[in-house]
């Protein structure tokens, strides 16, 4: 159902455009405004402008296979770079009101699973290679293809499995839990803070901040998640500034009570010119000759359909909010969304800041009343002007950042009440794709025994036929991944 816009007023006359962009935009024809659409950018923006911060705080922790750490002013400048420009080209090509960033998940995916297996620049290659498939099923059509052979509930629980892993990141990252030590005579893996119990100042940052962003969420309030991340870090300023409590490593040293990564402390300086050395650099072939060919191959694969369901899930959902869908229940200009999709995602691994995709957030400003382009072309303009606050980005802890973690793994896990948990054929495989994800730390790992339980039980309840022929091919290569490590070991 539609959600109507919230100014009221005299609707526009779709049959008579006001100006050549009103004509390009089809603002008039869409039932909108330029208010409502400059509204509706605005929303779209704060809703998700934490990825600016989040982003940096998830690649910049983690370390590549040499050891090295990609500074974090860099990400947080090319985070707003390329979130600005795709989305202004959604929204000039596309026109549609949906915003595009660094995804959550992907940039998970890339971070703590393919980084530390070769090089940062190996792995960002691999993200470009993802987006120029996904660009060629795009135009040759096989994405639709391959989206369809794959069952709605199985699609779901992936997104249910990434939101529980991006949990089990924030909460980890937060300090909150943590895994206990190996000379502790238990067989309990993790436990709660220091000890059992939380007993440091960080840790109490996090939990206020949480609970404020709980408040914010569960009253609706726009930008919730922002303000949640703001407020936590000017309490952790303020912490740090009275309790010198330092980084969670001194000297060599641990401190299981200091902060986790960034020192919560104001910058020299706020606004500065952006530090672009991370753009170009990436290397497509470097991977393959490092690693081998089965590795690259099942992470591109992987990265492919983590990005792939996720789109084709917001776009629809986005346009039914709209009331933009056809009878098909297809969004207009449907080729063209997924098209500069695709290149945000080749643009995001050009860019050292992981794979760009389509967010769910943008539903806040088609609350707004947003329908056309025109609001992407505001949510960018904002994404540009963000990237010139990137020093404001090694201002924010772990501890305040991962409340949005914890909180965007709710809102994922909200669409496992559409999984029929009475039909076995369906509810195994997505249980066990759910759970994998944070109980093996790998959304490929979650994503594969999902796909291969399922053909194996149709298989096992003699419905071959109910199995889609790409599934097979899909379900083969995923026994090639869990057996990578024989096959490597026969090969090499």
């Amino acid at each position: 159902m539609a959600i109507a816009p919230p100014d009221g007023g005299t609707p526009p006359d779709p049959t008579h455009p006001r100006n050549a962009v009103d004509r390009f935009f089809e603002i008039s024809a869409r039932g909108s405004t330029a208010g409502r659409e400059v509204r509706g950018g605005l929303a779209t923006f704060f809703t998700m402008a934490y990825i600016v911060v989040l982003n940096p705080l998830i690649l910049g922790g983690a370390v590549d296979g040499a050891g090295r750490k990609l500074a974090i002013p860099a990400l947080a400048a090319a985070t707003a770079l390329v979130a600005g420009l795709m989305t202004i080209l959604m929204g000039v090509v596309g026109r549609f009101p949906m915003a595009l960033a660094a995804g959550l998940g992907v940039n998970a995916l890339v971070a703590f699973e393919i980084a530390p297996e070769m090089t940062w620049a190996d792995a960002m290659g691999l993200v470009v290679i993802e987006g120029v498939v996904i660009g060629i099923l795009v135009l040759t059509g096989l994405r639709t293809a391959v989206f369809r052979s794959v069952p709605t509930q199985l699609k779901t629980a992936i997104g249910v499995g990434i939101g529980l892993f991006l949990t089990l990141i924030g909460l980890v990252d937060a300090g909150f839990v943590r895994r206990l030590p190996d000379i502790a005579n238990t067989t309990v893996p993790v436990g709660l803070g220091v000890s059992g119990k939380i007993v440091s100042w960080p840790m109490l940052v996090f939990v206020v901040g949480l609970l404020l962003t709980v408040v914010l969420v569960v009253r609706r309030v726009r930008g919730a998640i922002l303000i949640g991340i703001l407020t936590s870090t000017v309490l952790a300023i303020i912490v740090e500034a009275i309790g010198h409590i330092g980084p969670s490593f001194v000297n060599g040293k641990p401190n299981p009570k200091g902060w986790a990564l960034n020192v919560p402390t104001l910058p020299e300086k706020i606004v500065d010119v952006p530090n672009l050395s991370l753009l170009g650099d990436f290397d497509v072939l470097g991977s393959w000759s490092r690693v081998g060919w089965l590795v690259p191959l099942m992470f591109v694969f992987t990265l492919l359909i983590t990005d792939f369901f996720d789109t084709m899930g917001t776009m629809v959902a986005i346009g039914q909010e709209g009331g933009m869908l056809d009878e098909r229940g297809t969004p207009p200009r449907a080729k063209e969304i997924l098209l500069v999709d695709s290149i945000a995602a080749a643009a995001g691994g050009a860019a050292s800041v992981s794979s760009n995709t389509s967010y769910i957030e943008s539903a806040a400003g088609v609350a707004e009343g947003a329908r056309t382009g025109v609001a992407n072309l505001v949510t960018g303009g904002l994404f540009l002007l963000a990237m010139f606050l990137a020093p404001l980005a090694v201002v924010v802890p772990f501890e305040a950042a991962s409340t949005a973690l914890v909180v965007v793994g709710f809102l994922m896990m909200t669409a496992v009440r559409t999984i029929d948990w009475t039909d076995y054929e369906i509810a195994i495989p997505a249980f066990l794709t759910i759970v994998l994800m944070p109980f093996t730390y790998s959304i490929s790992n979650g994503i594969g025994a999902g796909v291969i339980t399922y053909v194996l039980v149709k298989l096992a309840r003699g419905k071959a036929r109910e199995i889609h022929p790409l599934l097979y091919a899909v379900a083969a290569l995923f026994v090639l991944y869990f057996l990578r490590g024989p096959i490597e070991s026969a090969v090499l």
